[in-house]
């Protein structure tokens, strides 16, 4: 568990909150919720404080619905770029990308929290925070989790854990069930379980399509992503405003920022196809057929998008520390 002293703050350059958390986690995948939420209060509490006050400053004639709706809705946009574009159209960054996203996910609990008037850098904001997303069933337990991980003893040898792939591959996949990306059902019938058979087929497919053209990838993060934080930011609405219906589907107004995020997603379905149609109708051949020189073609053009994704983020964040 980080202590507050292990914590970068927010303006300090270095790696990111989301690979700093991946590298803390990888020691103790089984404390990854714990060491979540406890890190989002240390490093996003006073920020999520500060957001609330301006929206306030800058809505003062909102009312507290409208206001709610404000921050789910900037919630929202948040995790799909820090998940779906943090990692890129690369695969291999998906554990990057789920923790950018569920940091940003925390971040607009935290919000909602002290837009109910919760001091949001209290260490109570990290265990309802373990309720809200799944992870113990009640705000009791998850305080009695937090402490035993944080009893646990520092553990040592980064260069180990990054080399155990199936270390990563499970936190990968906790990561998507605290992420609420894999759900169990509810139900036990046979049409429940189809569904459920169904999500993992597609999830399969797009996860093998992504290996040729990782472009693919986004789009369908993106939407998960989306659907996701929906169901977190409704149960937090109903946990902090017990007298009010979850508000995240009122959307008050088009914002031109969710216009620009799904243009970018529109356009990231969109490249590959135009990108297959171009090359097809070119004639280029390699071994008397099409397809090679389609998924040479799709594989430079993804990782000539991500390098550009990547080097901005990279400039933005210098430019933003004074770097």
């Amino acid at each position: 568990m980080p202590d507050s002293r292990s914590v970068p703050p927010d303006d300090t350059p270095g790696p990111s909150p989301a690979r700093w958390l991946l590298r803390s986690t990888l020691h103790d995948p089984q404390c990854l919720p714990e060491t979540l939420a406890a890190f989002a209060v240390r490093r996003f509490g006073p920020t999520a404080a500060r957001s609330v006050a301006r929206i306030e400053k800058d809505h003062p004639d909102m009312d507290a619905a409208g206001l709610r709706a404000l921050v789910i809705a900037k919630g929202w946009r948040a995790t799909v770029s820090e998940g779906a574009f943090v990692g890129g159209p690369f695969l291999i960054f998906v554990p990057v990308a789920f923790c950018a996203a569920l940091l940003r996910q925390a971040r607009t609990v935290l919000e909602l929290a002290a837009l109910k008037g919760g001091d949001p850098t209290a260490d109570d904001r990290a265990a309802e925070l373990l309720v809200l997303q799944g992870v113990h069933e009640n705000v009791g337990q998850a305080r009695d989790a937090l402490a035993a991980c944080h009893r646990k003893p520092a553990a040592t040898g980064k260069r180990s854990a990054l080399r155990r792939p199936a270390v990563l591959w499970y936190l990968t996949l906790r990561m998507a069930r605290v992420l609420g990306l894999l759900t169990a059902s509810e139900h036990t019938g046979w049409s429940h379980r189809l569904v459920q058979a169904c999500r993992w087929v597609l999830l399969g497919l797009v996860f093998v399509v992504g290996i040729v053209a990782p472009l693919i990838w986004m789009p369908y993060m993106a939407m998960s992503y989306h659907q996701a934080t929906t169901r977190l930011t409704d149960r937090a609405t109903a946990f902090y405003f017990t007298d009010s219906a979850p508000v995240s589907r009122r959307r008050p107004h088009l914002d031109p920022s969710m216009i620009v995020g799904a243009a970018r997603t529109l356009l990231s379905l969109l490249l590959p196809v135009v990108l297959v149609v171009a090359t097809l109708l070119t004639g280029a051949r390699i071994a008397d057929s099409n397809w090679p020189v389609v998924g040479i073609v799709l594989f430079i053009a993804s990782v000539a998008v991500g390098a550009v994704w990547h080097w901005r983020r990279h400039r933005h964040r210098h430019k933003k520390s004074g770097g």
